[in-house]
């Protein structure tokens, strides 16, 4: 495989040396930029998308083609194991996603298959392999899987939810059955990106969207606990590099020393905890990644700059940061507020990072 040319993302997530603070956007490649709608147009639909490869590999690139950004990721969605498990996804415009088969019983978690990663997700595994090609090291490339407990809730709830109301019932009344799916996605999630790495990707993140709405004790029990037992499964070496793992939980700045302790290298901040305050916390454990609000790209550049510089402030000198906002950037943000948000990244972090 090609030599890293820009390798500051990975090196920030191992606390190594860097001359600037790397910068990507959660969910880069996505509906705020013209040239991904024309692509998805084209494509007739979203999982005509992320099924075809060569799709993948163009909207992946597209944020890359506009912006100096430090890391890509893979296009494609959190959804595609539980699909793959024969639930049936499909996407209901204005509604989101839905599934045609949803988990009621201990009996549906039973019959549910573990996916292979080949066999049963070779277009992400395809599309993992197309986009290092055409990278060709400009930068290193970001795999992805959601948490065992964010991709149940999408299981038993048949999409999205507010409340949780059918996955918390479960979580109380059969907590067994509950842990029975988390085990049989946390052997998915692990599969699924064990596969992303063998094909292709040079660090992997773990959505855990809806972790946050549970309890403390809950949170432990039938969140963290399943995706500390994928960060012990997955390769952390490959091409002669170490493999970082990112552990981002939604609304998890409660939990962050049990986070620390996972075994991942670094942890993904949304925009409600204070980066200096999160990093006093975890010490030297992990590297932190994040967290501007989104909705600051609203504004006008001058104050994105001022928010980019605040937070680089509170996290203050050295490595181990990997600049990000604190959820996906959405849909409605001006492609030019994006720039001139990851230029400020750059242009005022490399003081932090001198001697």
């Amino acid at each position: 495989m090609t030599a890293l040319k820009n390798d500051r993302f990975l090196r920030a997530l191992l606390k190594q040396p860097v001359d600037v603070t790397p910068v990507w956007m959660m969910r880069q490649a996505g509906r705020y930029l013209p040239e991904y709608r024309a692509s998805r147009a084209r494509a007739g639909d979203f999982m005509s998308l992320c099924k075809n490869p060569q799709f993948a590999c163009e909207v992946t690139l597209q944020p890359l083609e506009r912006y100096p950004l430090d890391a890509a990721i893979l296009f494609s969605d959190i959804l595609t194991i539980p699909d793959a498990m024969g639930q049936g996804l499909y996407f209901e415009t204005g509604e989101g996603p839905r599934f045609r088969k949803v988990i009621d019983t201990p009996a549906d978690i039973e019959a549910l298959p573990i996916p292979d990663a080949e066999s049963d997700l070779g277009y992400v595994m395809d599309a993992v392999r197309t986009i290092r090609t055409a990278l060709d090291g400009r930068v290193p490339l970001i795999g992805f899987s959601g948490s065992p407990w964010t991709l149940a809730t999408y299981m038993i709830e048949g999409g999205s939810s507010k409340d949780f109301r059918k996955a918390k019932a479960m979580l109380y009344d059969t907590p067994e059955a509950l842990h029975l799916l988390l085990d049989k996605l946390a052997q998915a999630v692990t599969s699924y990106l064990n596969g992303q790495i063998r094909a292709g990707a040079q660090a992997v993140q773990i959505f855990d969207t809806w972790g946050g709405n549970l309890s403390a004790a809950a949170y432990q029990e039938f969140s963290l606990a399943y995706m500390r037992k994928i960060v012990a499964g997955l390769i952390r070496e490959h091409e002669g590099r170490q493999v970082p793992v990112i552990l981002f939980t939604k609304n998890g700045g409660l939990w962050l020393e049990s986070l620390a302790d996972s075994g991942a290298e670094a942890l993904g901040l949304d925009w409600t905890c204070d980066i200096g305050e999160a990093r006093r916390r975890v010490g030297a454990k992990v590297a932190l990644q994040g967290n501007m609000d989104p909705s600051v790209l609203y504004a006008k550049p001058a104050a994105i700059r001022a928010e980019v510089g605040r937070i680089l402030e509170s996290y203050g000198q050295g490595s181990g940061h990997v600049f990000n906002l604190g959820h996906g950037i959405t849909p409605e943000v001006d492609p030019a507020h994006a720039g001139a948000f990851i230029e400020a990244v750059h242009e005022l972090s490399g003081r932090y990072h001198q001697g």
